[in-house]
């Protein structure tokens, strides 16, 4: 091949190149999105790979890709909300350098912080940052809110703690009383006081073993998903019986209202073993010859049943924590009425498995009355229709 015909084919191989070289980046100009800088020059967005978009809404948290001047390219949701970005960039320093140091290593990092939550920046958040490389020019940052787990595992390590405390005082007392008894081995009147003190105790003991053990199976099962059709005149039958022998020896009149032929999806058990601490309290926290009413009703797609009492009534400052576990608005009298402060924490749960509510209104020195409300069973709901 001579010069001439090795140069006229180098000139045609270079056009072939160019062309494709040229077609090559116009398509990609076509298809990645342009940016404007400060200066006016016109460039290349950083890379997005399809469908990320879709990906960052479906991810738990806050999630968003910034390029290599931590401009937020895209981002779900919850970025905005929780602060994380502002004007388009990031605003959290501790997460800039996570990014930082991801970006010169691409190794994938993962780091528990704290923020202040937004928009005053008085609370703080603690949060999980998992930070990865997308590309050699974007980096996919994962922003996970860790104070809903901390603040459940916190209310666990107080369970814990108030169980042990509760357990504490009936075995401690049973322990001293076996002592007293042996030490008055002599004296049966003596022994006779101490045995009957013991009685009471391990009669406190056990309550409180039950109560533990009912509400960590409420914690642990859902009464919806094999549901029965439970007649709620049954239930209040149920319960009203079961209390009957605390009513007599307390001279309470316990009154109960007129049939409500309502049924709701859920377990009898259950249902009963609620309404059951609801009678208990108006019981015990009624003074003598007094009436304890309870009653079940219809209203709109759900039924009511009310329990109302006599009694000292609950003071407005404590009706919004008395559903809380241990919480007792009078510790003394509840040792002396054998409380364990779980009652209304499992009428909570119960009501809450069956997808309704539990609401109190009392006065103090008149009375309070609790009110359960959970909804019609399917088949009574189309029976009501017009």
């Amino acid at each position: 091949m001579d010069l001439a015909a090795g140069v006229g084919l180098a000139g045609a191989a270079g056009l072939v190149v160019g062309a494709a070289a040229g077609w090559t980046i116009a398509r990609v100009r076509a298809t990645t999105p342009a940016v404007v800088d400060t200066t006016g020059e016109v460039t290349l967005a950083a890379w997005i790979p399809q469908g990320l978009d879709r990906l960052l809404a479906v991810l738990p948290g806050a999630a968003f890709v910034v390029d290599t001047d931590n401009v937020v390219l895209r981002a779900s949701s919850e970025a905005a909300a929780h602060g994380i970005t502002r004007d388009s960039r990031l605003a959290i320093p501790e997460i800039v350098a996570i990014v930082n140091s991801v970006r010169r290593d691409g190794a994938t990092r993962e780091e528990d912080i704290e923020l202040r939550r937004p928009p005053l920046g008085k609370g703080l958040m603690r949060a999980r940052v998992r930070v990865a490389t997308l590309s050699t020019t974007t980096v996919l940052v994962l922003v996970e809110d860790l104070s809903e787990a901390m603040r459940i595992d916190a209310v666990r390590r107080d369970f814990v703690a108030n169980v042990s405390h509760e357990l504490k005082t009936p075995v401690g007392a049973l322990s001293l009383l076996a002592e007293a008894v042996q030490s008055a081995s002599d004296d049966p009147e003596a022994v006779q006081r101490f045995s009957a003190r013991m009685q009471i105790e391990s009669q406190r003991l056990s309550n409180l073993i039950n109560d533990l053990v009912d509400l960590s199976r409420l914690q642990s099962g859902d009464p919806l998903k094999d549901s029965d059709l439970v007649e709620m005149d049954r239930v209040v039958s149920e319960a009203v019986d079961a209390t009957k022998l605390l009513a007599n020896a307390r001279d309470i009149d316990v009154v109960v209202g007129e049939p409500s032929h309502a049924a709701v999806l859920g377990d009898e058990n259950q249902l009963v073993m609620a309404l059951r601490n609801l009678l208990t309290n108006a019981i015990a926290y009624s003074p003598p010859r007094t009436r304890v009413g309870v009653a079940a009703r219809t209203a709109g797609q759900g039924v009511e049943v009310s329990v109302s009492d006599q009694g000292i009534g609950i003071p407005d400052a404590e009706q919004s924590r008395i559903f809380e576990r241990f919480y007792r608005v009078d510790p003394a009298r509840s040792r002396i009425t054998g409380g364990t402060g779980l009652g209304l924490a499992i009428v909570k749960h119960v009501c809450a498995n069956h997808g309704g509510e539990c609401t109190v209104w009392s006065v103090e020195g008149e009375g309070s009355t609790f009110t359960l409300r959970l909804p019609l069973a399917p088949s009574i709901e189309g029976d009501q229709s017009p």
